[in-house]
């Protein structure tokens, strides 16, 4: 149990490490339209961000099918039902 502990600890500190870098890339977009920088410039640096959003969302999409769909510890709900959560956090992600 101990080790399940440690290893959700781990995942919230990569979650929270990802924020951390996303808010410094939002900090060097601002610093960039402050300093007037070329629009292609913003624009990577806008890219980058959307790269880090994109990657946050996919961990926490992993880590919520591990956890709440596929724990062996839950009860389990229907095919059909974790089909459909499934299916919302999909379309909720893909938006």
């Amino acid at each position: 149990m101990k080790d399940k502990i440690r290893e959700v600890s781990r995942e919230k500190q990569k979650l929270l490490f990802r924020i951390k870098r996303i808010r410094g890339q939002f900090a060097a977009v601002e610093r960039a339209l402050g300093a007037g920088d070329e629009c292609a410039d913003i624009l990577m640096l806008l890219a980058a961000i959307r790269g880090g959003v994109n990657g946050l969302m996919a961990e926490i999409l992993e880590d919520h099918i591990r956890l709440h769909m596929i724990n062996p510890h839950q009860k389990m709900e229907s095919p059909e039902e974790l089909g459909e959560d499934l299916i919302g956090l999909v379309r909720a992600y893909l938006k």
